[in-house]
């Protein structure tokens, strides 16, 4: 199917929109999220390698820390949002049934959510001693 780009207005070329009128947000996203994940697994990487050799104490005393247990959970949900919109891009570029697009978005979103709220929900109970 040919594109014809020269077709659309001044205005809507300067704002990046195309068909779905959502122009580069998704981009945007991914991009940050992959930033905010740079930062964030790092840490998280640092944690691991500083209780290599601790006991499980250590790593409860760790983990219940209120500033760890906040980047902790601020990159599980950056991790999965990144997770979500990726897989989201794959599945819009190479499912082509229509119904069956929206039913794996809809799949994909679901997983993403379930993933983030039971690593968010262990992490809690890991903090506040449950």
């Amino acid at each position: 199917m040919p594109r014809f780009s020269n077709m659309r207005t001044p205005l809507a070329k300067v704002r990046g929109l195309g068909s779905a009128h959502e122009g580069t947000e998704h981009f945007w996203r991914q991009r940050l999220t992959a930033v905010s994940n740079l930062f964030l697994t790092t840490f998280f990487v640092g944690v691991l390698l500083s209780l290599q050799a601790g006991t499980y104490a250590d790593v409860i005393a760790t983990l219940s820390h209120p500033v760890v247990a906040i980047l902790l959970i601020g990159m599980m949900i950056s991790v999965t949002l990144h997770m979500r919109i990726g897989m989201q891009v794959i599945i819009e570029d190479y499912v082509h049934d229509d119904g069956l697009r929206v039913v794996a978005i809809g799949a994909n979103t679901f997983f993403a959510a379930i993933i983030a709220i039971a690593s968010v929900f262990a992490l809690l109970k890991i903090a506040f001693g449950a």
